[in-house]
């Protein structure tokens, strides 16, 4: 019991660590310290990007700002940006010269990459400079005059508001010692503001997904273990609804079937709210549980399985569908419902010919919107599909999210009796099962940690790095 309590979150400013303190005897628990740090929203251009579900990412652990900006690769890379900005901006703004003249498709390119590199070389220029005046300013804290090192006060003129700051107090700092303790408060928050712009870098490096600002659609599904299995899966889809809830999104329920029990066999929602997708996605995959269930009499642990798709709900634009291609069938809704049930044909379900893709719903009374249901279901498989496609050809050996539905394929374990989340993909290990299950905090937690893992994973293959590599 003394240390089932493996997660301590230790805040410094924006970063935190994220630490599995377990006994290193214990074989069921994976001991990993591993730091996230706080991700903006802002990014340099759109892309598609996806988790490798099903095996552990190509990052073996996370990388802090000052590892990653000591590879030698990552600033090849930033110096090579800078190149490229330079002879766009050039090109641009001469038209080309005699010797190089471009067609107006080549400079409407020119442009938009400028404008698309832009917020990335001020951020670079601005960690640039900032870094060499802490480094001149630095010299003056151990005591080194400023003629020694160039420091002129015609430099300092040009010094930021905080820079000078810093300057002049660490030349009164020998006369005052109350002046050396603020001005060790001030270089601190000088090298934070380095820390910050490193930080935006990086943000506007590691591309934004296309579908990173799209609704879902949810699917759920029972896999191995008979009555457990769909027991779970009713768990887990309320752990989503909760959340939901705990973010403020819309929840809105496609198709529900369940069994006698009170388990679920299979059950479709659409969630909508901002950034719903991004925070999301991750989830994609096979769950499986570890525990005793309610249906066992003699004690035994089972393991049972359930799966998890999380569909980005296309636009119009998007995604367009020939209603050609559709085949609506209508039906009687079955199951628990009242007087509606098998006395009207409300239940609908969509085929889409081209593909095979069905969907179906009967959560309404009125057969029109169980239509628009079912239609939002399908637009976002076939969506999904589509984007599946697109990111395999990067990805030639990406797992999809259902797989077999086996016990064997899992990215994350659910183990009652040790009170213990693991995710397979990262080796993140956390406890208390019960507050997991709300869909609150903890859920929350281990998202930002996919996402943190995912974009350095997406950074060191933009780098031309693998695992394997340490320059």
């Amino acid at each position: 019991m003394a240390y089932r309590r493996a997660v301590h979150l230790l805040t410094r400013r924006k970063e935190c660590v994220f630490t599995m303190l377990i006994p290193a005897h214990s074989p069921n628990f994976i001991s990993t310290p591993v730091r996230f740090h706080e991700l903006s929203n802002n990014r340099c251009q759109g892309s598609t990007r996806t988790l490798h579900t099903g095996a552990r990412l190509m990052v073996a652990k996370l990388l802090s700002l000052d590892e990653l900006f000591a590879k030698r690769s990552l600033q090849d890379y930033l110096k090579k940006t800078e190149t490229e900005y330079s002879k766009c901006l050039d090109a641009v703004n001469r038209g080309g010269t005699e010797e190089e003249l471009y067609s107006e498709d080549e400079l409407k390119a020119k442009r938009t990459r400028v404008s698309q590199l832009a917020p990335l070389i001020q951020s670079i220029r601005e960690l640039d400079t900032k870094q060499k005046e802490i480094a001149e300013t630095e010299t003056l804290l151990k005591g080194e005059t400023a003629s020694t090192q160039n420091v002129t006060k015609g430099n300092v003129v040009n010094y930021s508001t905080k820079m000078q700051t810093l300057y002049f107090l660490c030349l009164l700092a020998d006369e005052d010692p109350a002046l050396q303790e603020l001005a060790e408060l001030e270089r601190e928050a000088c090298l934070q503001d380095i820390q910050d712009l490193r930080q935006k870098i990086l943000d506007l490096l590691v591309p934004e997904e296309e579908a990173d600002l799209a609704d879902l659609v949810l699917e759920v599904t029972a896999g191995v273990g008979g009555q457990e299995a769909m027991l779970f899966t009713a768990e887990l889809f309320d752990m989503y609804h909760g959340f939901a809830q705990h973010h403020g999104w819309s929840f809105d329920i496609l198709e529900h079937v369940t069994n006698e029990l009170g388990g679920l066999r299979h059950a479709l929602a659409s969630i909508s709210g901002h950034q719903c997708y991004k925070t999301m996605k991750f989830e994609g995959g096979v769950h499986r549980v570890q525990r005793v269930p309610k249906t066992e009499k003699q004690g035994r642990m089972h393991t049972s399985t359930m799966t998890v798709a999380v569909l980005p709900q296309p636009t119009e634009i998007s995604l367009t569908i020939n209603p050609k291609d559709l085949r609506i069938d209508t039906m009687r809704a079955s199951g628990a419902g009242g007087q509606h049930v098998n006395t009207t044909d409300s239940a609908v379900r969509i085929v889409h010919l081209p593909t095979g893709t069905v969907a179906e719903c009967q959560q309404e009374r009125s057969q029109m919107k169980n239509k628009e249901k079912a239609m939002k279901a399908l637009r976002a498989k076939l969506y999904s599909k589509k984007l599946e496609e697109e990111t395999s050809k990067r990805y030639n050996q990406r797992k999809i999210q259902i797989g077999t539905k086996g016990r064997s394929e899992k990215i994350r374990t659910y183990n009652f009796a040790q009170d213990r989340i693991t995710d397979h993909r990262i080796g993140a290990t956390v406890h208390d099962v019960k507050s997991f299950l709300l869909g609150e905090d903890l859920l929350d937690e281990m998202n930002s940690l996919l996402q943190e893992f995912s974009d350095q994973e997406t950074l060191m293959e933009l780098l031309g790095e693998n695992s394997q590599e340490g320059s």
